[in-house]
Formats: structure tokens, C-alpha cells, sequence
């Protein structure tokens, strides 16, 4: 897969998942459940995350399956203001973001941002746990970073 150039001296680990946005899970997992499944499915609604300068909720319905390694993640927005719903409402859909795990996302924020990347969506549900979305106007895809403990997630810091 090509990347942004620019990336590839900052020594940020492998992609780990490529995220698609699409207008119908159901049709998409028909599709390429051969190919990624099975999938699993989850709620990935999102409570007053960070957009665009805004705290935004938004209800996503999420299905994940898998190439080996590699997670391929299909995100259909159902509700609310996200970078999933300013995706769809301009009329795309497919391809979205390419994420990668790291262990300090704000850290990274800052390296990517030397490169012209600066976040536009970004939660920091507790102490351990942080995802951003990054975008570059010279890059066409997004990168998201995820900043979780192999255990998961935990619970939301109040």
C-alpha cells in the first residue's frame, strides 16, 4: 500500500487496521465476508469526542474482520457529526483511514504534526486509552491513531 512519504522517517509502527466508511454495513459484509470474515459487529457510538474544534456525539455501527494480521474495519454513521458523517455527506464512500497503535498518541499528535498532519477528531476516553484522527490536505487518506492498552479499553474517565 502507498503511503505519504513524510511517514515513513517518522518510524511509526505498522498499520494495524484500514478503515472503510460505507452507507450499508450489511451490504458490505455480504460482500467481502468471504474475503475479511467473519465479522464482528459492535456499537462504536462515540460520546462528546472532540471535531473539528466541537465536543460531538455521534452513533456508529461497526464490523471488524480481518486479512492475517491486519484488521479491516467497515463503519457505517447512523447519527450525529463525525468525520464518518462529513465523509457520506460529501458523497463518498470506501476507503477512509489507515490506523496505527502507538503507545502515546499525544506524542505521536506532535511528531505528525511537523509533517503537516493535525487532528480533527480526538478522545481521550481515561488515562490509558486515546484515539485521534488525523488529516493532511496533500495526504488523501486519514490516519488514526490508537492509544490502548492490550487488555482493552477499561472504563470512561468521569
Amino acid at each position: 500500500m502507498t503511503q505519504d512519504p513524510a511517514l515513513e522517517t517518522l518510524g511509526l509502527p505498522p498499520i494495524d487496521q484500514i478503515g472503510f466508511v460505507v452507507k450499508d454495513l450489511d451490504a458490505w459484509v455480504r460482500q467481502f465476508g468471504p474475503v475479511f470474515g467473519p465479522f464482528t459487529f459492535m456499537d462504536g457510538s462515540v460520546q462528546g469526542a472532540d471535531f473539528r474544534g466541537r465536543s460531538e456525539d455521534v452513533r456508529l455501527k461497526i464490523a471488524f474482520g480481518s486479512s492475517g494480521d491486519l484488521e479491516i474495519e467497515l463503519i457505517q454513521w447512523q447519527d450525529g457529526t463525525s468525520p464518518h458523517s462529513e465523509f457520506i455527506q460529501s458523497g463518498r464512500e470506501g476507503l477512509h483511514h489507515l490506523r496505527y497503535r502507538v503507545t502515546d498518541a499525544d506524542a505521536w499528535i506532535a511528531k505528525l504534526a511537523a509533517v503537516g498532519y493535525s487532528p480533527y477528531w480526538y478522545q481521550r476516553w481515561n488515562a490509558d486509552t486515546v484515539f485521534a484522527y488525523l488529516e493532511n490536505p496533500d495526504f488523501p487518506l486519514y490516519l488514526e491513531l490508537l492509544q490502548m492498552p492490550e487488555s482493552g479499553a477499561g472504563e470512561p474517565a468521569n
